[in-house]
Formats: structure tokens, C-alpha cells, sequence
């Protein structure tokens, strides 16, 4: 467990960061709440009795502050096109661990290919897209993968009952459509293409007694940057179930609203793994509640193993490279049913 280290929390006043913060303390760490709203945060650590210190991505020095002697830091703070830049070189100018919950494709990929040779030169860790989406994909598709050392596509479908966007997820989503213009990204063939044609709409047989159900093909989450940054798939896509995508951008969509003690929407989840290698085909399910709430226990789980030295890599990583997927996934039982199912060989 934690043992009483102080951890960074850039962004702890959001509705992420609200779900981290108490999964941190609920593991024996100790908060230190950051964020550039001094009214928030006083709030927050008056509630909480954790210290707070205020900072902003564009003052260098008020997030060394905000780091100095903490043994790491989460970004929950989007959007993350402005905030991982800063809060990474933060982190290895302190030297300590840095990990973020962001869903921004953009963002994720300028993460890969901004920091990967000065964190790896550096020996540090930074993890992006540790959460629902990048993190929990990524780590399925490493155990759906095995022992296999190539396979020919990976396809991750996603059934939410609903998605009631946060506010930083509907500015996240405001500030990468800004970047991406007309286009929409795809990876296939080992590369991202520039699409304008619209995603294309089909039905997804999810494992009963969900069934098939419609979902909207090609809609690019973060896990199809982190699968190709450490497996060899050359097409990896990501599918949402059609519902849900309409939900999260429509204007009128509410926020989510605590259905339970702990603060979890009623919204649940279920995530199907396909991999294909040749005639074989391998699969497995995640299902929860709330792809917000569930993040916290993701990303704290993921910064145990980081202070506790249960890695295999340094750098800029994903998830499903440096932990083991297998062990990770079956930590997260209080969080995540996970349902394996038996391989096929096509004719």
C-alpha cells in the first residue's frame, strides 16, 4: 500500500480527479491536491484535510512547487493538450513518476513521440492514458495477446448503457476536434490515415446475454495509440456502441450524477476484446460501473507498481508494456468482472 507517500494530483478539484484522489487515499497515500483554481482547491482540502497547492501548465515554477518532495504525479487535468507537456517536464525535472488519465488521441501522441527518447535517456516512467480509455484496452489486448509475439488486427468494442460527458471530457473533446479539423484518424496497415468519409455504422456481436447491438466502427479512442506502441498489430480499431456515441456529443446530455455511495453513476460498461492472428482468434470481456469512476482504481493500481518497482520498462510506456497485463487485470476483481473465452481456429 501507499505508506503514507504524498502523491501529486494535477487536477484533483475534476470529477476524475475527485474518483483518484480518494483511491489514493484509500490505499495509504497522502493527496496533495493541485490545480490553478485556488478557490476549488481550498474547498477540496478543507473537505478532504489534504494540503493543496495551486499551480498552472503555463508557470513552470508553480508545478515544481506543486511536485517538490512528492514521489509522483497524476495529471487528471484536461484538456490535456495543454497540461501534459508541462506537467511531464515538471515531473523529470523532479525526477519522479508521472501518469495521466488523457483520452486526447492528439495528446497521447505527442506524449509517445515528444518524451520517448529524454524519459528513456532519463530512466523515468510516464505513462499516458492510464484510465478507461488507452490504459484498460491496452492491458486487455496484452492478455487477450499471450504468447503471441505478432498478431494480424486487434478490435476493441465498447458497450456503454449511457455516457454522461464531464465537463472535461466535452472540452477535451472541443479542443481535439479543433486540431484534427475535417479529418477523423484511423490506424490500419501499420499507420494513421487522415479520413474525411463518415465512420461507418455496424453491429457488433457482444458476448450474450448483451447480444449484437449497433456501434459506430473506427471511433478512435487512446487505446489505439497505446496497443501499437508495444504490439505488433498493424490494424487495431475501436468500436462504440452507437447509444453512447450520440449521448457524449449531443448538447443537451447531462453530466453524470452520483447513483451510490461512493459517487458512481448508474452508467455501466462492458468491453470486448477481439485479437486475430492468422486462422486463431482470441477474446475477452471487461465489465463495470462508470468509466470515470473506474479510472481511479486503474491509474493508482498502476502507480503502486511504478513506487514498488513491479514494472518491465522505462519510459514512455503503455500500459500493457510495462505491467503485467494478466496480474494487473486480475487486481482490479473488486473493480472489473473479467470474462476469458476460449480460443478459435477458423477453417
Amino acid at each position: 500500500m501507499g505508506s503514507g507517500q504524498p502523491v501529486t494530483v494535477f487536477g484533483a478539484y475534476g470529477h476524475t480527479g475527485r474518483f483518484v484522489v480518494a483511491e489514493l487515499a484509500a490505499r495509504g497515500f497522502v493527496p496533495v491536491l493541485s490545480g490553478r483554481n485556488p478557490q476549488a482547491l481550498e474547498e477540496m482540502a478543507s473537505s478532504y484535510g489534504f494540503e493543496a497547492r495551486v499551480a498552472s501548465a503555463e508557470d513552470p515554477a508553480s508545478l515544481e512547487r506543486a511536485l517538490a518532495d512528492t514521489a509522483a504525479v497524476i495529471n487528471c487535468a484536461g484538456p490535456f493538450a495543454s497540461t501534459t507537456g508541462p506537467v511531464i517536464e515538471a515531473a523529470l525535472r523532479a525526477n519522479i513518476p508521472y501518469l495521466d488519465v488523457a483520452a486526447e488521441l492528439e495528446a497521447n501522441l505527442d506524449t509517445f513521440a515528444r518524451y520517448r527518447e529524454q524519459a528513456r535517456d532519463a530512466q523515468a516512467v510516464v505513462v499516458p492514458a492510464m484510465a478507461f480509455f488507452g490504459g484498460l484496452g491496452d492491458l486487455l489486448t496484452t492478455a487477450a495477446m499471450g504468447e503471441w509475439t505478432e498478431a494480424d488486427e486487434a478490435h476493441l468494442a465498447y458497450a456503454l448503457s449511457n455516457w454522461h460527458p464531464t465537463t472535461g471530457t466535452r472540452l477535451s473533446g472541443a479542443v481535439s476536434r479543433e486540431r484534427r479539423g475535417a479529418y477523423r484518424l484511423r490506424y490500419s496497415g501499420g499507420q494513421w490515415e487522415r479520413r474525411t468519409d463518415p465512420a461507418p455504422t455496424l453491429d457488433w456481436a457482444f458476448p450474450e446475454p448483451m447480444g449484437a447491438r449497433p456501434v459506430i466502427g473506427e471511433f478512435t479512442m487512446a487505446d489505439v495509440v497505446t496497443v501499437p506502441q508495444h504490439l505488433s498489430i498493424p490494424d487495431v480499431t475501436t468500436y462504440m456502441s452507437a447509444e453512447a456515441a450520440r449521448d457524449v456529443v449531443a448538447p443537451d446530455t447531462p453530466a453524470p450524477t452520483a447513483a451510490d455511495e461512493r459517487g458512481r453513476s448508474n452508467q455501466t460498461f462492458l468491453v470486448d476484446v477481439v485479437v486475430r492472428s492468422g486462422g486463431a482468434e482470441r477474446r475477452i470481456t471487461a465489465r463495470g460501473q462508470d468509466i470515470y469512476a473506474v479510472t481511479a482504481p486503474l491509474v493508482t493500481e498502476a502507480l503502486e507498481r511504478v513506487l514498488t518497482g513491479r514494472t518491465k520498462a522505462v519510459g514512455v510506456v503503455s500500459a500493457g508494456e510495462i505491467f503485467d497485463a494478466p496480474d494487473f487485470l486480475n487486481a482490479l476483481a473488486p473493480h472489473i468482472t473479467l470474462d476469458l473465452y476460449p480460443h478459435k481456429q477458423n477453417a
